[in-house]
């Protein structure tokens, strides 16, 4: 079963980039500490948190883990080796925004949602279910790709 996370108000774009590997990481950028513990604890997720004071906190002692780096690429590293995430494995398969699984839709159904240029140069188009946005294989997800190889070592 796959970690799920949380992450503090501190690491919105930790949360980012764990959503492009696919990662389930929930994020709310005016979230209380309070409420953050509360959520993670309801929901079963390790909160990911660069705020010693939270950890501090009696229902969060035993569901943290406190990143250390302050880079998001060494962020991203470090919460990946700890978590043994493979970077690639479920890379562009959820929403930036909302943290939903992306959905196949058909060429037709999103002839009228992206630019016409897009329409007729791609096959094979994505969307979320919650926030509606379409994906799909533009230079945006070639460059997000080398972005991570870079981040990871990762020949290709």
């Amino acid at each position: 079963m796959e970690t799920r996370f949380i992450a503090d108000v501190m690491l919105g774009k930790l949360a980012t980039w764990l959503r492009l590997l696919g990662c389930d990481v929930a994020y709310f950028p005016a979230i209380s500490d309070e409420d953050l513990v509360e959520m993670a604890s309801r929901s079963g997720r390790v909160i990911l948190t660069r705020d010693l004071e939270l950890i501090r906190r009696r229902n969060a002692r035993d569901n943290h883990f406190l990143v250390t780096c302050d880079s998001y690429k060494d962020q991203l590293r470090q919460v990946v080796e700890h978590f043994s995430i493979d970077p690639l494995a479920r890379i562009h398969t959820r929403c930036l925004r909302c943290n939903e699984l992306l959905n196949g839709i058909c060429r037709s159904a999103a002839r009228e949602r992206v630019p016409p240029y897009v329409y007729e140069t791609q096959d094979d188009f994505k969307t979320c279910g919650c926030c509606g946005r379409i994906y799909w294989r533009g230079t945006h997800r070639a460059v997000a790709l080398k972005q991570v190889m870079r981040i990871f070592g990762i020949q290709e």
